[in-house]
This record gives C-alpha cells, structure tokens and sequence, in this order.
C-alpha cells in the first residue's frame, strides 16, 4: 500500500493538471478492471470442479471486477489536485460508483451463496428432508438480507449528498423511529417480513413440502418475502400470505418424513366375507409399484342395517403414490367382488307379503253377481 501511495504521488498532476488526471485515471481504472477481470477468469477455472465455489464465483465476478475498477479511478481522484476542473464532481460520482458496486457485490455474495448452498444440496433425491430445510432458510434468509444490503447502499448513497445527508442519517441512525413510523404506516408489510424470518428460523413449512391451505391440497413452490406459493393439483397456483401461515392452522402432510398412511372405504353387502377380501388387497398392494411396504390392513369400521363398511389402509412412500394406491386398491376390489361375489355389493332388500284369501260364500257370491246385472 505504501509503494501504491508513493507511486500516486509521483504522478505529474502539477505539471498538466487539466489532463493528466482524467488520462490517468482512465487508465489506472481500466488497468485494474482487466486485472480483476484476469483474476475472476482464473478463479472461475480454479472453481469449475467444484459446483457450489462456482456459483458463488459466478454471484460475485461482475460487481467485483466493477468495485476493484471504482475503487482504483476513487484513488487516483483524490489523489489528485483540488484545482483540477470539475474535480469535485467526478469524485462524487466516483464515490457513488464505489457505494453502488460494493452493494452490489456484496448482493452477488449473498445471491451467490445461497446458489452454492441449493447446488451442495440437491432436492431431486427420494429423502429430501434436509435439504428441503437448508433450501428454505437459504431462500428466505438471502432475500431478507438482500433488502437489508439494498436500503443500506441508499442510506450511505444519500449520505454522499450535503442536501439530503440528513435523510441518510436518519436511515442508519434512527432505524427505531423509524421502524416505529414504519410500522404502523405498513403493517402488513411489516408482519410479513417477521414472518418470513420466523419461517426461515423454525420452519413450520419447507420447499416441496405438501400442505393443505383453506382446504386446497398442494406442494410449496416457492417462499418469497411476502408470500408462499402452493403449487395445487390441478396447476393452480394459491398465493398464502405469510403472516396468515403464521397466525392460522394448516395440514403438513411432509413435516417429519413424506411417508403417509391413506384409505379407501368401500360398502358391501353385510353377507360378503372379509378374508377372501384381505388376500385380495393384499395382493394389489404387493403388485403395485406405489407401496412402501409397511402397511395393508382391511378393517370393517362401520355397520348399517342395508351394508357394511370396509376400510382398506395402505401406506406409501409419499401422498401423491398413496393417492394412486388408494385408486387402484378401490378399483382393483370392486373389480374382485364383481367377479367373484357378485352379490357382495350393497342390494336394497324388500319383502313383500301377500295379503290372506277368504273363501267366498254364496252370500257373497249373489251380491256380485246382482251388482253385475245392474251395471
């Protein structure tokens, strides 16, 4: 540093003040954004084996190269002579470019990170639970912070200006005021914001996670700063405020483990019987891909005095196989009783009773046969 100093001092800015500083600084400012550049490249290639130093190469490479080269031509400037015209301008917006590349290199970082942390660890897998959860933190956490970089790099801009430094101060120096004001102007907002961090923090819900919203049946497709998005059966999308994940109950179908339990009702005629049934589920439990192996239980739960109820469990490895399973082990059993008790299925049974016949007498007989002649 003091040999950059010394050879800064060296420069001839007395002799030509008017254009040596600008010619100068050109070039001192595109000497080291080639440098920077260089050294970037050489990193990218140091990096390209491992996945997750790459992306974060990848986040910082751009604003790097562009506060390397900001910082140099800042030097140079204020290095130079107060004379210089127009000099105090452009040290100005040196200083901007500087506040400007640092907010965003320090963005990239960040960006950066969480890219290495999603690509470290991958969601394409059958148990996924980790990093599901290191996929949320990182998502909420970066874009949390990415605000918070943001309205720092305004704050330290508007600092730069005499007219509005005040307002900059404010921003840094009063954040509890503000924060005050603030609150009570966007609450909601506000509320979101905690409860994005609460998320990230505890983790109620998680990327892909399987939840079920306002009665709405569908996976988290993605956590921004305000709001979830479910991705539901039938390619809807519903838009849940985080605040309200917070504040009211939902269903985490793949909270612990994505392994879940389903079943099936079926009613049957009450003089259908039941084991030829159990080695028939368990049979299309066996030959379908969708079982997990661990559970296949036929119960009957309910009786009425026309049918009774059967219930068929099944377990699987995830709702949307245990959906498909409960589908064809419904199928599969009507299909069963059709072919081989084809009287098993609920009948709606009515005995009717004749009414008794009397002989007829011959008193009765006479008044018909009057009644008869009349007519």
């Amino acid at each position: 540093m003091d040999s950059f100093d010394a050879w800064l001092a060296s420069l001839p800015f007395d002799r030509h003040p008017a254009w040596t500083t600008w010619v100068t600084a050109a070039i001192v400012t595109l000497i080291a954004y080639v440098i920077a550049t260089v050294a970037m490249r050489v990193v990218a290639r140091l990096t390209a084996r491992h996945r997750g130093w790459s992306a974060f190469a990848a986040g910082v490479a751009r604003p790097g190269c562009l506060l390397v080269a900001a910082l140099a031509a800042s030097l140079v400037l204020n290095a130079a002579p107060d004379d210089v015209p127009l000099i105090g301008g452009i040290r100005h917006v040196a200083a901007l470019v500087v506040i400007a590349a640092f907010t965003w290199a320090a963005i990239g970082a960040l960006r950066g990170m969480s890219a290495a942390i999603v690509v470290r660890h991958p969601t394409n897998l059958q148990d996924n639970l980790a990093a599901r959860r290191v996929l949320t933190q990182a998502r909420v956490l970066t874009r949390t912070l990415t605000g918070v970089v943001a309205v720092v790099g305004v704050a330290f801009a508007l600092i730069t200006f005499p007219q509005v430094r005040q307002i900059g101060a404010s921003l840094l120096a009063s954040a509890g005021v503000a924060g005050l004001v603030a609150g009570l102007a966007a609450r909601s907002v506000l509320g979101n914001l905690i409860a994005g961090l609460q998320i990230a923090l505890t983790q109620p819900l998680r990327i892909d996670d399987v939840l079920i919203v306002a009665g709405e049946w569908g996976r988290v497709e993605e956590i921004t700063s305000a709001f979830v998005v479910m991705a539901l059966w039938d390619q809807r999308r519903l838009i849940v405020p985080l605040q309200y994940l917070i504040e009211q109950p939902f269903q985490n179908w793949t909270r612990r483990s994505a392994e879940i339990l389903g079943t099936a009702f079926l009613w049957v005629d009450p003089t259908l019987p039941v084991a030829p049934l159990r080695a028939e589920a368990e049979r299309i439990c066996k030959s379908a891909p969708e079982w997990d192996g661990r559970v296949c239980v036929v119960q009957v739960t309910d009786m009425s005095e026309a049918a009774m109820q059967l219930r068929f469990l099944v377990s699987s490895a995830d709702s949307g196989r245990n959906f498909d399973l409960r589908c064809k082990m419904r199928e599969g059993v009507i299909a069963f009783i059709q072919q081989r008790h084809p009287d098993g299925l609920p009948r709606r049974r009515i005995d009717v009773e004749r009414e008794p016949s009397f002989p007829r007498t011959r008193e009765s007989s006479r008044d018909a046969t009057t009644t008869r002649a009349s007519r």
